[in-house]
């Protein structure tokens, strides 16, 4: 049986975070952290007994905190809490991302500051463990007060009050789903409701998916990257490592290393003996412009690993008896990081779809035919594909604005400047499934190109690339419907299958 990962609001880092949402490996509650939780708990308890102003638990909320909730009051509002910003609408967020957000306020609130019973925390943990998943529509969130309308649907579940969604999409009642389970409803109490919906989850879960899914296009990038420098017979030279040495560039030198690996052995891409002009930038700027994409997916990084262990939800309990009210749910940090590394995104598709272009034009191709087809005119060969990738790439301009570039002012101007984070995600989700279908096409076409090359071979990445994506699709002779053959090789780079064959010989 898996070992199962303690949950203590310390120690997550985004390995484990992924053996969790997408490995679906169990947690537990980590017992020094259930001690903290405890002891956070009874200073509370001890406030609301003394009729102490504590922001969200003997108050209201937003533009309402100055009007005071009798103690009696004090749980039934967080109750009411949760049902009134459960306000979402939308499709179902993805099984991923939800369970990223369970995971990350059970993680939250094992740091001890929120004032929630251990209880809290341990169905949090057992949701997840269970493979329950709350029903969250992806719209609602501005990304500021935490996540509310998101969070407050994944805290209606945790009531019986709210739905949950199995695989196939269909919702059930959560009451049912829990009594099934055999897990009791949870009973909020004083601060519970508020600790639940005030937090980050949301967009730190995009944003944490998003920096391992968006290193896997990039490695998927280079293999591509790889096969069409071969098969257009590109010049090394673009590649010396003495460039990216000159420009100070790291990143620069590690991109274009891997790139020489990959190519290595080559009898396509060759220096070239005699001068024959320039090659076009998405071959000759591959270190330059891939490197950006690293610096997008380290910053990205920072963020996320740091929130992972935040304490997002508003007041705090700092210790003893105080509550500290601050702004540590505004998620301006990780709108900021998603759209740059959906900007960073979209530079990978946009340079993939010019080299598709180059492979099927026979003015650009150096010798190629025409779409690479064997009888161009009778057959069409790869000429929509190319239309595909144009059309994601347009998609991809408008998901890559920033949505954090505006704000709307919300809670009666209370909360006047809003991150709107939670669609810097989503758009980022639609970037990244339109960035992977756009080098699927590479992959196929630039297949077909090198083994038009024969009987020149390319450097070792391309030629196990063209056997990995032979054993997926083959080669092209009459037309037919390219449109199985791209999904298939679109799933192959989302699951990292490809590029893992790839990696089984060479080191890049």
């Amino acid at each position: 049986m898996t070992e199962s990962l303690p949950v203590d609001g310390r120690s997550l880092t985004l390995a484990p975070f992924l053996a969790v949402v997408r490995g679906r490996c169990p947690v537990s509650l980590d017992p020094e952290a259930r001690s903290r939780i405890a002891e956070a708990r009874h200073a509370v308890e001890r406030a609301v007994a003394a009729g102490r102003p504590i922001y969200g638990v003997t108050t209201g909320f937003g533009s309402l905190s100055d009007r005071t909730i009798p103690a009696s009051e004090a749980r039934p509002l967080q109750l009411a809490l949760v049902r009134s910003h459960a306000s979402g609408t939308g499709p179902a967020l993805p099984t991923d991302v939800v369970r990223g957000m369970l995971l990350l306020r059970a993680n939250s609130l094992a740091r001890g500051y929120s004032g929630v019973r251990p209880e809290v925390v341990d169905r949090l943990l057992e949701v997840l463990n269970a493979q329950l998943i709350p029903y969250v529509p992806e719209q609602g969130s501005v990304g500021a007060s935490g996540d509310l309308a998101p969070l407050a649907h994944l805290a209606l579940a945790l009531v019986g009050e709210g739905e949950f969604v199995d695989a196939t999409g269909r919702r059930e009642p959560a009451a049912n789903v829990l009594q099934r389970q055999g897990i009791a409803p949870l009973e909020l109490m004083e601060k519970e409701g508020v600790a639940l919906v005030n937090g980050t989850a949301l967009m730190a879960s995009y944003l944490a998916l998003a920096v391992a899914d968006v290193r896997e296009a990039l490695a998927a990038a280079e293999v591509a990257a790889a096969l069409s420098f071969d098969a257009l017979r590109g010049d090394p030279a673009a590649l010396d490592d003495r460039l990216g040495e000159l420009r100070n560039f790291p990143e620069q030198r590690a991109v274009a290393a891997s790139l020489r690996a990959l190519l290595g052995g080559t009898g396509l891409s060759v220096a070239r003996t005699a001068y024959a002009g320039q090659d076009p930038y998405t071959l000759r700027c591959l270190p330059q412009v891939f490197a950006a994409v690293v610096l997008a997916a380290d910053f990205a990084e920072k963020v996320v690993a740091a929130e992972l262990n935040a304490v997002s939800d508003n007041p705090v309990v700092m210790g003893g008896d105080e509550f500290v009210s601050g702004g540590n749910f505004h998620g301006q940090n990780l709108a900021l990081a998603l759209d740059t590394l959906g900007l960073a995104t979209s530079y990978l598709a946009g340079f993939s779809e010019r080299r598709i272009a180059r492979l099927i034009n026979p003015a650009l191709n150096r010798g190629l035919p025409a779409f690479l087809t064997p009888r161009p005119g009778l057959t069409s060969g790869f000429m929509i594909p190319q239309y595909l990738a144009a059309a994601l790439v347009n998609e991809n301009v408008s998901f890559a604005h920033p949505a954090s570039a505006f704000s709307l002012p919300t809670s009666a101007d209370q909360e006047d400047f809003v991150s709107m984070g939670a669609w810097s995600g989503a758009k980022l989700r639609h970037l990244l499934t339109n960035t992977q279908r756009v080098l699927a096409v590479e992959w196929i076409v630039a297949a077909q190109a090198l083994e038009l090359r024969r009987p020149a071979s390319g450097g070792r990445g391309s030629e196990t690339a063209l056997r990995a994506v032979r054993e997926l699709v083959a080669p092209w002779s009459d037309d037919r419907s390219p449109a199985p053959d791209i999904a298939r090789v679109t799933e192959a780079i989302a699951d990292g299958s490809l590029v893992r064959r790839v990696r089984t010989e060479v080191t890049f």
